[in-house]
C-alpha cells in the first residue's frame, strides 16, 4: 500500500512536470525588431505563449534587434512585443517544431509618453499610492527602483522630482526634472516644473525664463496651461498670461477657471470687448455661483 502511494505520488509530480513545460519541443523561432526607420530595438520584451498549453516564457532583444526561443513545440503562439517609449505590438503565428522557421520582423512605434508595461504597472501603483499617503521619501525610493530596472521609463523621473518638490528639497527636484531633458530637451512639462522649483525657491527671474522656454502647443494639460498663466498673471505680466488662458480654454472650452481668468486678463490689458465676450462665455457655463454674481457685476459695468 505504501509502495503504491509513493508510484502515485511520483506520476503525480511527474504529470507536473510536464505540464509546468507543455510549451517545450525540439523546435526554434527567431526575429528582429526595429524601429520605423529600420533601426535595431534592444532590450524590447519577447512575450511568448503557446496557445495549446496555455503557457510562455519571455526572451529580449540584443544590441542588433535579434532574439531567439529555442525548444519551442509547433502550433499556435501568440507573441507580443514591449518596449517602454513605443506601441506594443501583438501578432499570432503558426510555428513549426521540425521545420526551420522563417524570420519573424517587427518594426514598432515610438510614442511620446511613457507606455506603461505589466512589469512595471505593478510598481508604479505602489510608488502613487505612497506618494497619496504622503510618504515621499518611501514612494521616491520606488520610482528610483522602477529606474534602476527599466532606464528607458524615463518620463518617471517626473515622479521622483514631485517627491522633493513636496519636500521642498528644490533643488533636487530640479536635477530629477533635469533627467527628463536630457533624453527629450523639449519637453515642456519638465520645463514647467523647473520653473516651478526656481519660483518656490523665490528667484521669479530665472523661475519666468524657464516658463519662456516652453512652447504653449506642446503642453497637453488645460490645468498646466492654466497654472502657468497664473503665475504670470500674480506677477502682472499680463500678455503672457493672456496666451496661456486662451490656449487653456481652447482646449477645455468649459474651464470655468481659465475663463474667468481670461476676463480679468483682457480687464487688465483694457481690451474690454474680449473681456465681455470671455464673462458671457462663463455665465453660459455657470451662472449660480458667488463668482458669477461678480461676472455680471463686471459685464454691468463694461456695458455702460
Amino acid at each position: 500500500m505504501k509502495r503504491a502511494l509513493i508510484f502515485m505520488m511520483a506520476a503525480l509530480i511527474l504529470t507536473g512536470l510536464l505540464s509546468a513545460q507543455e510549451y517545450k519541443g525540439k523546435g526554434r523561432a527567431v526575429g528582429l525588431v526595429t524601429d520605423e526607420q529600420g533601426n535595431p530595438l534592444e532590450g524590447v520584451t519577447v512575450k511568448l505563449f503557446y496557445v495549446k498549453g496555455q503557457q510562455g516564457f519571455s526572451v529580449k532583444t540584443d544590441k542588433e534587434g535579434k532574439w531567439v526561443a529555442a525548444w519551442i513545440r509547433g502550433g499556435q503562439w501568440n507573441i507580443d512585443f514591449e518596449k517602454i517609449g513605443y506601441a506594443p505590438k501583438k501578432i499570432a503565428v503558426e510555428l513549426q517544431e521540425f521545420q526551420k522557421n522563417p524570420e519573424i520582423k517587427i518594426a514598432m512605434v515610438k510614442v511620446e509618453g511613457l507606455v506603461v508595461t505589466e512589469e512595471i504597472k505593478e510598481m508604479l501603483e505602489k510608488g502613487n499610492k505612497l506618494f497619496d499617503e504622503q510618504k515621499y521619501d518611501e514612494a521616491r525610493v520606488v520610482y528610483e527602483e522602477i529606474m534602476t530596472k527599466f532606464p528607458d521609463a524615463y518620463p518617471i523621473w517626473k515622479n521622483v522630482g514631485n517627491c522633493y518638490f513636496a519636500l521642498e528639497k528644490y533643488a533636487e527636484a530640479e536635477q530629477a526634472y533635469q533627467k527628463i531633458l536630457e533624453k527629450d530637451p523639449n519637453n515642456a512639462d519638465a520645463m514647467v516644473a523647473i520653473g516651478n522649483t526656481y519660483l518656490n525657491r523665490g528667484d521669479k527671474d530665472k523661475a519666468f525664463e524657464w516658463y519662456g522656454k516652453v512652447n504653449v502647443d506642446k503642453i497637453t494639460d488645460p490645468v498646466v496651461i492654466y497654472n502657468v498663466g497664473t503665475m504670470y498673471y500674480n506677477n502682472s505680466r499680463f500678455a503672457e498670461a493672456l496666451v496661456y488662458y486662451q490656449k487653456a480654454v481652447e482646449k477645455q472650452k468649459n474651464f470655468t477657471d481659465a475663463l474667468y481668468q481670461l476676463g480679468l486678463t483682457y480687464l487688465n490689458l483694457q481690451k474690454n470687448q474680449e473681456a465681455i465676450n470671455a464673462f458671457e462665455e462663463y455665465l453660459k457655463i455657470d451662472s449660480e455661483s458667488g463668482r458669477a454674481d461678480q461676472v455680471r457685476a463686471f459685464l454691468s459695468y463694461l456695458k455702460k
